[in-house]
């Protein structure tokens, strides 16, 4: 699964996530995801806001979010909304990434006449 809306770059889902999960600011174990996946410090940085404040303002989370007990805090994104979904590890993130999808799935719209 991939997503169109962090960047004029396509990423994988778990590449945004994940990445964006790590602690903020420049450290040594973001630099080196960073490095290791090709993903510039400054794309890792608008990733982070993205979720901290564009994701926040999202019809899916608007419409989603009270069903996270105790309330998932914006700086803890991603990372504390991973934790919120069943399973583990690789399941958890396919169960995030299936919450996002309406997010990163552009709707299909068919020609006129058809």
């Amino acid at each position: 699964m991939s997503v169109r809306f962090l960047g004029r770059r396509v990423y994988l889902g778990w590449v945004v996530v994940l990445c964006s999960a790590r602690p903020a600011g420049p450290s040594p174990a973001a630099a080196t995801v960073c490095e290791a996946l090709a993903v510039p410090l400054r794309t890792l940085q608008r990733w982070r806001r993205w979720w901290r404040e564009d994701f926040m303002q999202t019809p899916l989370w608007q419409a989603m979010c009270a069903h996270f007990m105790p309330p998932v805090s914006a700086q803890g994104l991603p990372g504390d909304l991973l934790a919120r979904f069943a399973g583990g590890g690789v399941e958890a993130l396919h169960r995030l990434l299936c919450f996002l999808a309406p997010l990163t799935v552009r709707a299909l719209t068919l020609p006129e006449g058809r």
